[in-house]
């Protein structure tokens, strides 16, 4: 059976486990990590009824007390309320330093509790369980944790790296087709930015071959944390050259707003990439080419290269985009498949874009 490590280093840095059946032995991997302490797993509704009594089950035959809290599936929990929530149920159950917080779900639930670990008592230790693929290959790893608020998505959170992550690449099986492409945006992207022979394996698979070759799906998660660790260590807190990781996320996040969040994250990141491909190519910024091979690939795996939300809709939406400094912001420009920069423009020049 195929399992790969990936180290972060990061701060005093940690492992990202890879491989099938890690569920059944979370708890030793928890016991070797956090040593003696009580744990505090938060997950969503979904999740909960699919793993966490076997997650439950591992931590307590490792010798773990836990106690768990559940909240409603989707973006629309991840909310002042929910952190409030969660930063309660710890304070009730009088949670230390010493403990720690298990993040088991997708990107929403390892958002929120990364969040609510950094401001429990001022810092607490947690772990990412991710049991997305969008989670595997993105969120569980660099560290950036966050909330929505009214204005925009991801506006308010802090950074905080986990003690370790454990994907269970078993938790992938029961995904749905939308959660799966949700995945393989945030993958694919990876191939844009720094990686064309991973791309072209993109444009030569499919979803089914992907997930039923258990050994080419641990590779293809490994090779994208591969790429986001090796980012993250040079830039921790996305001063620099971490921006990069956000190719299509200033469309994408304004495609999000605009439709109250109905939009799944990778299919509007598809949409932003796709477009922005499509502006360098206008602009003369992008290889020729390079627009039809990004739509060809996603349009593959089910992904929208296109959305109904007029430029003025997602202009209006990009304007508290974090990435913004001032009257400008830095837009993650395609060159050419596996090379790609940072362009900073003048606020008012993203419309041109967006057109």
């Amino acid at each position: 059976m195929i399992k790969k490590r990936v180290s972060i280093n990061v701060g005093a840095g940690y492992d990202v486990h890879i491989g099938p059946a890690l569920l059944d032995t979370c708890g030793e991997t928890l016991r070797q990590v956090l040593g003696e302490c009580r744990l505090a797993i938060i997950t969503d509704s979904n999740v909960e009824r699919l793993y966490l009594d076997k997650v439950k089950k591992s931590l307590s035959s490792s010798g773990f007390e836990s106690v768990s809290l559940t909240f409603p599936a989707g973006e629309s929990s991840k909310n002042i309320s929910t952190l409030s929530a969660i930063l309660e149920f710890l304070a009730e159950n009088n949670f230390t330093r010493k403990d720690a917080v298990v993040a088991l779900g997708g990107g929403v639930v390892g958002d929120i509790c990364g969040f609510a670990s950094s401001v429990f008592l001022r810092g607490i230790r947690y772990v990412q369980i991710p049991t997305t693929l969008l989670s595997a290959v993105d969120s569980s790893v660099g560290g950036k944790t966050a909330i929505d608020l009214e204005a925009g998505k991801n506006l308010a959170g802090a950074f905080k790296q986990p003690e370790v992550v454990i994907c269970d690449t078993d938790t992938l099986s029961t995904l749905n087709e939308t959660e799966l492409s949700n995945g393989v945006a945030e993958s694919v992207k990876y191939g844009i930015l720094f990686d064309k022979e991973l791309f072209d394996e993109f444009a030569k698979s499919d979803l089914k071959s992907l997930l039923d070759d258990k050994e080419k799906l641990v590779n293809m998660i490994a090779r994208c944390v591969s790429h986001k660790g090796r980012i993250v260590e040079k830039d921790e807190f996305d001063n620099g050259e971490r921006r990069l990781l956000n190719l299509g996320h200033t469309i994408g996040h304004a495609v999000e707003k605009c439709s109250s969040f109905s939009v799944p994250h990778g299919h509007a990141v598809a949409i932003g990439t796709s477009m922005i491909a499509r502006a360098g190519e206008e602009k003369g910024l992008t290889e020729c080419g390079t627009f039809d091979a990004v739509k060809t690939v996603l349009e593959k795996y089910a992904l929208p290269t296109s959305c109904e939300f007029s430029s003025c809709e997602l202009l209006s939406s990009s304007l508290n985009d974090k990435k913004r400094k001032g009257n400008k912001i830095g837009l993650v420009i395609i060159e050419s498949i596996g090379k790609c920069y940072i362009k900073e423009e003048p606020i008012e020049a993203l419309e041109s874009y967006i057109k």
